[in-house]
């Protein structure tokens, strides 16, 4: 349970910092740049600190990763999930199951 914490924290701080840089792209303001990197140096030292299975636990991370990054796409952009969009998840996302559940 807690390496399922820290993936989805992990997938959080990535998807937040990459959203304060490309705040920052669009307003022109600076302090986007500088907290985009500061969250995602925090997202850096949440999935490498840890001692896990690297390739196994990072593949599904994969999948949070998508999952965040498509909610934050639509609530906070306003972005649409075009059909081929939706069904890539959907592989994306049993992919991430076949990792966890094939030894």
């Amino acid at each position: 349970m807690n390496q399922w914490l820290l993936l989805s924290a992990a997938a959080l701080l990535e998807v937040g910092g990459d959203a304060l840089v490309r705040w920052g792209l669009r307003s022109g303001r600076g302090m986007g740049f500088v907290l985009g990197a500061v969250v995602l140096f925090g997202y850096g030292l949440t999935v490498n600190l840890p001692r896990w299975d690297f390739g196994r636990l990072l593949g599904v991370y994969i999948v949070l990763f998508f999952l965040v990054s498509q909610a934050v796409g639509v609530w906070v952009f306003h972005e649409t999930l075009p059909m081929g969009r939706m069904v890539g998840g959907l592989l994306v996302t049993a992919g991430g199951i076949c990792m966890m559940v094939w030894p």
